[in-house]
């Protein structure tokens, strides 16, 4: 269930100090950390730190705020403006602030989180009127293959309806060549774990085989993915931020998205309507590519993103 302190992303915690000594441990404690703000799903770039001024233990929240203009409320417990661009309403839908930090909704407050080394942090100004728990994003790729969470790498397993096709060692191919150690498997329904998950493969052999399939196909309130496939699975429909049927697209359509279910880590699909659709996800699979995107259509190899912007 959607927690407030993930809601607006932003549970500051004022109680809390930001004090202590040096970045949580883990793979690369030293690699810089990176401090995004955008609007809108991503769609446009507000900040935008490689390299963000970190102290000592500092939490999401303190990065923050030594490195952009932040006004909070509530006694300094909730963010309401960065940069000058604030929470409330627009055009009579609720808007506020979610953070992400390597790709995945915090859990606790921005204020209480501390920061490890390598870590991408990623304040989103949007309309949370369909639903405000969208849980995992792909646009801080390679994130959170590289660094993982809370400073701790995660193992990660590619698993493939078809391990000797393309797609898959494309995928494996990528994330080895980042230094990152895989499994591969073919696709299995998982036990909750530690494991970092890729499905590669058409969404008609993906379907069904695990809950975080099951969530992409009951829609965006359940997965915070802004897509539905149609019942064959050759049929891909972008959603608007209002959920509302954007563009249909199909044959040779590939989707690159995240979601997460509770107690269990972020799954991620490399999938499409079909081979070729499969093939063009796995191409996109590039930091360039995925940057600020909280998912990713591909059609005729363009770039198509997710949710689409609002279609009034």
């Amino acid at each position: 269930m959607f927690r407030r302190a993930a809601r607006l992303g932003v549970l500051a915690a004022a109680a809390l100090t930001l004090g202590g000594c040096g970045l949580g441990a883990g793979a690369d404690p030293d690699a810089p950390v990176s401090l995004t703000v955008t609007r809108d799903f991503g769609a446009e770039e507000v900040l935008s730190i490689p390299g963000a001024e970190v102290a000592g233990a500092d939490t999401v929240l303190g990065v923050l705020q030594r490195n952009a203009k932040v006004k909070t409320r509530f006694g300094g417990g909730f963010v309401q403006a960065i940069n000058g661009v604030a929470g409330g309403r627009r055009d009579g839908r609720p808007v506020d602030w979610f953070v992400y930090v390597n790709g995945s909704l915090t859990d606790q407050g921005a204020g209480a989180l501390k920061v490890s080394g390598g870590d991408r942090i990623w304040w989103d100004h949007r309309d949370w009127g369909v639903t405000p728990d969208v849980r995992a994003v792909v646009g801080s790729y390679p994130e959170p293959f590289v660094h993982g969470e809370n400073g701790k790498r995660l193992p990660v397993r590619v698993e493939c309806a078809d391990p000797k096709a393309a797609a898959c060692s494309d995928v494996a191919d990528k994330l080895l060549a980042l230094d990152i150690p895989i499994g591969r498997s073919n696709i299995s329904r998982s036990a909750a774990d530690d494991s970092l998950r890729i499905l590669v493969g058409p969404w008609k052999a993906i379907r069904g085989r695990d809950v975080e399939s099951d969530a992409i196909d009951r829609g965006p309130k359940s997965s915070g993915v802004y897509v539905r496939f149609d019942e064959a699975g050759t049929e891909l429909s972008v959603l608007d931020e209002r959920g509302r049927v954007a563009q249909r697209l199909g044959v040779a359509t590939g989707l690159i998205a995240a979601t997460r279910s509770k107690d269990r880590q972020p799954v991620w699909f490399v999938t499409g309507t079909d081979d070729a659709g499969v093939a063009a996800a796995a191409r996109a699979l590039d930091e360039g590519v995925l940057s600020n995107r909280f998912a990713l259509a591909v059609s005729d190899d363009l770039p198509v993103a997710v949710p689409a912007r609002d279609s009034r």
